[in-house]
C-alpha cells in the first residue's frame, strides 16, 4: 500500500481486521462530484462540470465495485462520452497493473505501470490502498472520486443534458426506500461475500456467513416482480447483481461461501438472467478475468491453480 506517497510494502488482500478478526474495508478518500453545471454535490469541492471527453474511467472487470460503475455507463448510454481503461485482473505485489492481459490496456494518460502511480498524481502523499473505480479528470489533472456508489449516481444525472435518457436508477420516489435496502445489501452481501473469505477467526466467519445467506433468502422472498422494487430496474438491482453473477463461480469455493449456491434461489436465479438479457450489461461481464483476478490472490490459492466457469454459469453468459 502507499503510505505518505510511497509504495512501502506487497498488496495483501486484509490491510485492517479488527480484534475479532473481521475484515475492514477501506473508506474512499475521493468524493467530488461531476454535476450537469459544475456546482459542488453532496460531498467534496466543485468544478467538475459535466462534459464529453473530459474524465475517464479506470476499472477493473473483476471488481464487482468497478461493475456497478459501468453498468450504469452502459444504460445511461454514455460510452461515447466517458471512455474507460481495464487493468489487469491478476493482482500483483504492487496493487492492480496496467497491460499485459487479454481486455486490459496500457495507461493512455501517464503511462503509469501502477493504479497507485495513478493515485500519487492526484496527491502526492497519498495514504490508503490504490482501488478501483477511479473517475480522473483530464481537464483539471485529478482524481474526481474513487467511491462506486457515488460514480453510478453520477451517471445517472449528471451527464442528462448530453445524452438524454428515459431511465432513472435513482428515482425520487424510490430514494427513501432505495437508500434504506442499499446499505443492508451491502453490509451482508456486497461487502459480506469479503467478509467471509477475508476473514482471520472462526466468529468473523460465521457472522458473515449467517449475513450473507439470510440476506440472500430475504432477496429471494422480496423478488415478487421482476425487480427488487417490482417491474422499475434501479441501482439497487445493479449493486445486488454484480455480487450474484461472481458468487457461484468465484466467491462459493475461494471465499468458502458454501451453504448454497444462486442456482439454489429461483428468483435470484431469474434476476441475474435478467440483467443479462439488458442491453450492454452482458459487455460488463467478463468471467474470465473475474475467475483469473479472484485466484490469483495467493493468500488464499497459494497454488495459482483457476477453476474453470461452472456449467450454468456459462449457459447464462451465452444467453
Amino acid at each position: 500500500m502507499l503510505v505518505d506517497g510511497k509504495w512501502v510494502e506487497n498488496w495483501q488482500p486484509v490491510q485492517k481486521a479488527d480484534e475479532d478478526g473481521r475484515f475492514i474495508r477501506q473508506v474512499s478518500n475521493f468524493r467530488n462530484w461531476i454535476t450537469a453545471d459544475g456546482r459542488p454535490g453532496p460531498t467534496g469541492e466543485g468544478g467538475f462540470q459535466a462534459e464529453p471527453d473530459r474524465y475517464r474511467l479506470y476499472v477493473a472487470l473483476i471488481c464487482p465495485w468497478a461493475s456497478r460503475t459501468l453498468i450504469a455507463r452502459k444504460l445511461k448510454g454514455l460510452e461515447n462520452v466517458i471512455p474507460v481503461s481495464v487493468v489487469n485482473p491478476v493482482l500483483t505485489d504492487q496493487g492492480w497493473r496496467f497491460g499485459g492481459f487479454p481486455g486490459a490496456g496500457e495507461d493512455p494518460l501517464f503511462g503509469a505501470r501502477y493504479m497507485h502511480q495513478i493515485y500519487t498524481r492526484a496527491d502526492a502523499r497519498f495514504t490508503g490502498r490504490a482501488t478501483v473505480p477511479v473517475l480522473w479528470d483530464t481537464k483539471r489533472n485529478t482524481m474526481v472520486n474513487n467511491e462506486s456508489a457515488d460514480i453510478l449516481r453520477m451517471f445517472d444525472t449528471a451527464f442528462e443534458e448530453l445524452v438524454p435518457s428515459g431511465l432513472r436508477l435513482y428515482p425520487e420516489d424510490l430514494a427513501d426506500e432505495i437508500d434504506a435496502l442499499n446499505p443492508r445489501i451491502y453490509e451482508a452481501l456486497n461487502n459480506g461475500v469479503y467478509k467471509a473469505g477475508f476473514a482471520s477467526s472462526q466468529l468473523a466467519y460465521d457472522e458473515a456467513i449467517d449475513g450473507i445467506f439470510a440476506m440472500l433468502d430475504e432477496l429471494e422472498t422480496r423478488l415478487t416482480g421482476d425487480f427488487l422494487f417490482g417491474d422499475r430496474l434501479t441501482e439497487t438491482d445493479i449493486r445486488a447483481f454484480v455480487t450474484l453473477i461472481r458468487f457461484d463461480a468465484a466467491y462459493h469455493g475461494l471465499f468458502k461461501t458454501n451453504r448454497r449456491q444462486i442456482r439454489d434461489y429461483p428468483r435470484l436465479s431469474a434476476l441475474v438472467a435478467r440483467m443479462l438479457r439488458i442491453p450492454g450489461v452482458r459487455d460488463t461481464v467478463d468471467m474470465d478475468h473475474i475467475l483469473r483476478g479472484y485466484y490469483s490472490i495467493r493468500a488464499l490459492n497459494p497454488s495459482g491453480i483457476v477453476p474453470g466457469v461452472p456449467d450454468h454459469v456459462a449457459e447464462l453468459l451465452r444467453g
